[in-house]
C-alpha cells in the first residue's frame, strides 16, 4: 500500500514523480497530494471552499478520484503513497468526511503512459463528491456518467461527474446558461429557486467568482470565465427557495433579519467581512470576526451592520447592551466596499472577554438586540486595520458606485412558472434597490433591471 503520509484537515504534500506523466498535452514531473481526495499539478489546493465542479474547473490541473471535504486527521483514516518508476499510487483509506463519521476508501494510480487507474473500497459511506479530471483553469466541462457511458476518448475539457445525496443546483451551469443569452454586464447574479436546495445549516450563501481588490482580506483571483462571464462577474448569491421568505420583504424571517437584510449580507460578502487589525498588544488579530471568520463578531459594535455584529450601547462601568442589528452597511463596511476613504471611517470598538452575557451568546452567534454583558472595551481605528490588511486598492476614488445584479428564478424540471412567484421576486428586487441605497447612505446604488437578451 506504500508509506503512510500524515495529513491534517485541508492539507497538502508535494512529491516528485519518478517518471514524466502525460496529462492534457503536458508532461508533469511533480504532483501535490491534497487531503480532500485529489491530486493537483503545478500548485497545491488545500482551500476550505466548496468542493465543487467550479473549483475543479477553475483550479489547477487535477486528478480527482473523490474530491470531497475529507479530514485524514480524524478517526482511524490513513493516507498512503507508493512511488515507483512504473507507477505513483495514492490511497485514502477509511478517511472520514469533515465532522462526519462516514468514510471513503479510494485509490488512484498515475502510470507513465498517461493512464489513470481509480479504484474504490467495497463500501463508500460518503455521498457528496466530484470525480473527474481537469486540465485546470478552464471553462469547459464535459459531464459523463461514470457508472454508464465511458468518458470521451480525447478531449481538452474537464470531464467528470458530481455525486450528491440530495438535490443541488450547479451554479456554474446556471451561470453559463444565463450568459448564453444575456450580455456580460452584471457584477452579481442573485438566484432564487422554487424548492429548497441548501442544507439545514445554510439559509443562503454567496460564492465569490473573482476579486481584484487588495486590502480587504480576499485573495486576488479570477474564475469568471468558468461561469460564462468574459470578465465582469464577481459573485453569485444563492438565496434558495422563494417559499421560505415572507411576502413582505421587510418582515422578519431569520432572527433579526428580513429578506432584505439577508440579501444585504449575501451581496455584501463580495467585499465583507474579512478584516483583521493590530490589537493593543500590537499583534495581528481576528477578534472583530465571528462566524466562519466571514461575519462580524457578536461583540463588535458594527453599527447594526447587515454583516452581523450589533449596534452596542456602552452603559458605563464596563457594561454593554445590544440595541440594533442588521439594518445598514457601516462606514467600515463602506470602506471595504470602496465607497468611502479611510479618513471617513471613525474609530469603533469591540468588547474583549465578555462575561455575564444575558441571554447567553457567543462570538459566532447571530445578532440579537436586548443582550447585556460586561467586558473590556477595545477601541480600533481604521489605521489599525490598514496596518495589517494594507490599504484598499483601488481606493474609493477609483471604485464604482453602481453595482449591477441580475435576479434569476429557477424552476424545477417539469414545473411551470407561477406568475405570483415571479411577482414576488420582482417585489423583492424593487424593495432591495431602495434598501441598498439607504444602507450605504446614498453613496451607491444597485441596478437590477435586466438588459435584453442578446
Amino acid at each position: 500500500m506504500g508509506a503512510r503520509v500524515t495529513l491534517q484537515d485541508d492539507d497538502s504534500a508535494a512529491y516528485t514523480l519518478a517518471f514524466g506523466f502525460p496529462f492534457f498535452d503536458q508532461t508533469k514531473t511533480s504532483v501535490f497530494l491534497n487531503s480532500d481526495g485529489n491530486l493537483t499539478f503545478d500548485e497545491e489546493d488545500k482551500a476550505s471552499t466548496d468542493r465543487s465542479v467550479s473549483r475543479v474547473l477553475s483550479g489547477p490541473p487535477r486528478v480527482a478520484p473523490f474530491f470531497s471535504d475529507l479530514d485524514p486527521s480524524a478517526g482511524s483514516g490513513r493516507v498512503f503513497v507508493q512511488s515507483a518508476a512504473d507507477a505513483f499510487t495514492v490511497t485514502w483509506c477509511g478517511v472520514r468526511g469533515f465532522d462526519k463519521t462516514q468514510t471513503v476508501t479510494a485509490q488512484t494510480t498515475l502510470l507513465p503512459d498517461g493512464r489513470i487507474d481509480v479504484r474504490f473500497g467495497s463500501s463508500v459511506d460518503l455521498t457528496d463528491a466530484v470525480v473527474g479530471l481537469s486540465p485546470g483553469h478552464t471553462g469547459r466541462f464535459d459531464p459523463v456518467d461514470l457508472s454508464g457511458s465511458p468518458a470521451p476518448a480525447t478531449t481538452n475539457a474537464a470531464v467528470g461527474e458530481r455525486f450528491a445525496e440530495g438535490r443541488d443546483l450547479d451554479l456554474v451551469a446556471v451561470s453559463r446558461r444565463f450568459y448564453a443569452s444575456h450580455p456580460d454586464l452584471y457584477d452579481q447574479l442573485v438566484i432564487w429557486t422554487d424548492t429548497r436546495l441548501t442544507d439545514n445549516d445554510t439559509f443562503a450563501f454567496e460564492t465569490t467568482v473573482a476579486n481584484e481588490i487588495r486590502g480587504i482580506g480576499l485573495d486576488v483571483f479570477d474564475q469568471a470565465n468558468a461561469f460564462g462571464s468574459a470578465g465582469r462577474l464577481r459573485s453569485v448569491v444563492m438565496m434558495d427557495t422563494l417559499g421560505k421568505y415572507p411576502s413582505d420583504p421587510r418582515a422578519r424571517v431569520l432572527g433579526e433579519n428580513s429578506t432584505l437584510s439577508v440579501l444585504g449580507q449575501e451581496a455584501g460578502h463580495r467585499w465583507l467581512a474579512f478584516l483583521k487589525f493590530r490589537d493593543v498588544n500590537r499583534q495581528a488579530s481576528d477578534a472583530l470576526l465571528g462566524r466562519d471568520l466571514a461575519h462580524w463578531s457578536f461583540f463588535m459594535d458594527s453599527d447594526a451592520s447587515v454583516m452581523e455584529g450589533n449596534d452596542i450601547e456602552d452603559l458605563g462601568g464596563a457594561n454593554f447592551r445590544t440595541v440594533g442589528a442588521v439594518s445598514r452597511y457601516s462606514l467600515l463596511d463602506q470602506y471595504a466596499m470602496g465607497l468611502v476613504p479611510a479618513s471617513q471611517v471613525p474609530d469603533f470598538f469591540y468588547v474583549e472577554s465578555p462575561v455575564n452575557v444575558q441571554p447567553p451568546r457567543e462570538q459566532d452567534d447571530d445578532p440579537q438586540t436586548g443582550v447585556t454583558f460586561s467586558g473590556t472595551r477595545r477601541v480600533v481605528s481604521i489605521d489599525d486595520v490598514i496596518d495589517v490588511m494594507g490599504p484598499r486598492e483601488p481606493s474609493s476614488g477609483s471604485s464604482p458606485r453602481v453595482h449591477r445584479q441580475a435576479f434569476l428564478y429557477i424552476l424545477s424540471s417539469g414545473r411551470s412558472l407561477d406568475r405570483s412567484q415571479a411577482d414576488k421576486v420582482d417585489g423583492i428586487r424593487r424593495a432591495w434597490e431602495t434598501f441598498f441605497s439607504r444602507a450605504v447612505d446614498g453613496r451607491a446604488r444597485v441596478e437590477t433591471r435586466l438588459q435584453p437578451p442578446s
